[in-house]
């Protein structure tokens, strides 16, 4: 699944994302072929978003369908651009570890899933739309689609962090069980050998060995000779690192100094999906403001065609009013 989920493109990733979503977010955790990745949604996103945008644009005519059909990807896609660098500063704030296009990769998949499921949606649209249709009734119906795929995105968006934290818990588990591992080795290492015990072999007594005998030269560095009231030289040795080690024990020469296993490198900490569902709120908050602005996308059949309209009001009052005559 995941050879066959890598190597298909366009309209056909959205497949992937919701047969192996897994995949997916290992993809992303792993930061593998991203770019490829993004670029396959980002194509789909908005050849999906074009169709459905038409749909909404032909309850008022054929130039309001093609406008509409413009302007829906642009309304994600510039909310994309606004809210992203938000998700991706809180993250840097906290320390998480994500990435800049671990970031856009997650949001791709939310407005993947969004518009590919409101495509979905767009033959019911349609239906209404030829047998019974009601201005008011038809925006309704095609905002409620748009909020309940919304949703259905966002919730891709929450599993794929979560998924992106577990990979980050797992990879300071395995560094942290490397550094005991490494923390281990230097304490075996630096652990002293001792020196196999050999038997003394009596040696026969000869006469020549009761002769006194002279001593060698030494080196001045590492012999003193002394004067002792028996005749005798005496000689004190140099410090012991100056002498060669016994056999069977070793020299350790500047060991490193072991990491305390629970530190953690920068940027190695999950994500904070308190933020997560701030973010959300925010990207809601400012899809439906921008959505408002870049007006009409239905066209009222008693108004003349525009590509835009006059700001005035607010997104949320309108629907209101829209829900209100449809019961008046």
């Amino acid at each position: 699944m995941a050879a066959y989920g890598e190597s298909s493109s366009g309209l056909l990733i959205i497949e992937r994302i919701l047969r192996d979503r897994e995949g997916i977010w290992r993809q992303i955790g792993e930061e593998r072929e991203l770019g490829k990745l993004t670029r396959q949604m980002l194509y789909s996103s908005v050849v999906a978003l074009a169709c459905y945008g038409a749909v909404l644009g032909a309850s008022h005519s054929v130039a309001m369908a093609a406008i509409s059909a413009v302007k829906l990807p642009l309304l994600f896609l510039m909310t994309l651009a606004i809210c992203l660098p938000t998700l991706y500063l809180f993250n840097l704030v906290f320390g998480a570890r994500l990435q800049v296009k671990q970031a856009l990769s997650l949001v791709m998949v939310t407005i993947t899933v969004t518009s590919v499921l409101s495509l979905a949606f767009a033959p019911i649209s349609l239906f209404f739309l030829i047998t019974a249709f009601s201005y008011d009734f038809y925006k309704v119906l095609n905002v409620g689609i748009l909020t309940m795929t919304a949703f259905v995105g966002l919730r891709f968006l929450t599993s794929g962090m979560r998924s992106l934290n577990e990979h980050t818990a797992a990879l300071a588990e395995a560094r942290r069980r490397e550094q005991q591992r490494e923390e281990a080795a230097l304490a075996a290492l630096s652990a002293p050998v001792q020196p196999e015990r050999e038997e003394a072999v009596p040696e026969a007594v000869s006469p020549v060995s009761a002769v006194p005998a002279q001593p060698q030269p030494q080196p001045q560095s590492q012999l003193q000779p002394q004067p002792q009231p028996n005749g005798l030289v005496a000689t004190i040795v140099s410090p012991p690192e100056l002498l060669p080690l016994a056999p069977g024990v070793r020299q350790i020469h500047h060991l490193p100094q072991p990491r305390p296993a629970e530190q953690l490198a920068p940027g190695e900490r999950p994500a904070s999906m308190t933020l997560l569902n701030v973010w959300i709120l925010l990207f809601g908050f400012v899809g439906t403001q921008l959505a408002w602005t870049l007006r009409p996308f239905f066209g009222s059949p008693d108004e003349p065609f525009q590509i835009f309209r006059q700001i005035e009001g607010n997104f949320y009052v309108e629907i209101v009013r829209a829900i209100g005559r449809l019961f008046s």
